[in-house]
């Protein structure tokens, strides 16, 4: 019986691409059997942890009540408006040991503070400048594109609000 010719390749073996760049990657290697495109994992040693999706009205002590139950915190910083330098809703923890770090998010991410649910994610490090907000606002993005009320974050997204603004002034008449 003669053998069966598939049409289709496999979709599980190795693509021309892979196998060209994995030869290249062989003579590549630099000194420390490393190569240059595989960069090392900055997330492998991290001590930091994003903190998100916290009211606004979320206080440092809470955080670091909280956060102190993983393990001994290093640093703490709150995440501020650009131009108001008020809280908008996220911060960095920093711990001493990688562990804790990696048990606070196992224990602590997905729970409760002020009646929100927070995210945590590791960090590769905190640098100045960073504890700002990247909205156009000066607080979140994500706060500027919300359509729904929320009272922890602010009320109504950014968005919303200035759509009403500009509805106001076109009916009324700007300067009322």
């Amino acid at each position: 019986m003669p053998a069966v010719r598939n049409t289709v390749d496999r979709l599980d073996k190795p693509s021309a691409y892979y196998l060209a760049r994995s030869k290249k990657r062989k003579h590549d290697r630099d000194d420390r059997g490393r190569s240059p495109e595989e960069p090392e994992d900055p997330l492998k040693d991290a001590t930091t942890l994003y903190v998100g999706n916290l009211s606004f009205y979320t206080t440092e002590e809470q955080i670091h009540e909280l956060f102190a139950k993983c393990g001994e915190i290093k640093r703490l910083v709150m995440g501020l408006d650009r131009f108001n330098k008020t809280p908008c809703g996220f911060c960095f923890v920093e711990y001493y040991a990688h562990q804790d770090a990696l048990d606070c998010m196992k224990y602590i991410g997905g729970t409760k503070l002020d009646e929100r649910v927070i995210r945590t994610d590791l960090d590769p490090g905190f640098r100045e400048g960073r504890q700002y907000g990247r909205g156009k606002s000066g607080g979140q993005v994500r706060d500027e594109y919300r359509d729904e009320y929320d009272p922890g974050r602010g009320g109504f997204g950014r968005a919303v609000v200035d759509a009403e603004r500009l509805k106001e002034e076109e009916e009324y008449g700007k300067g009322r």
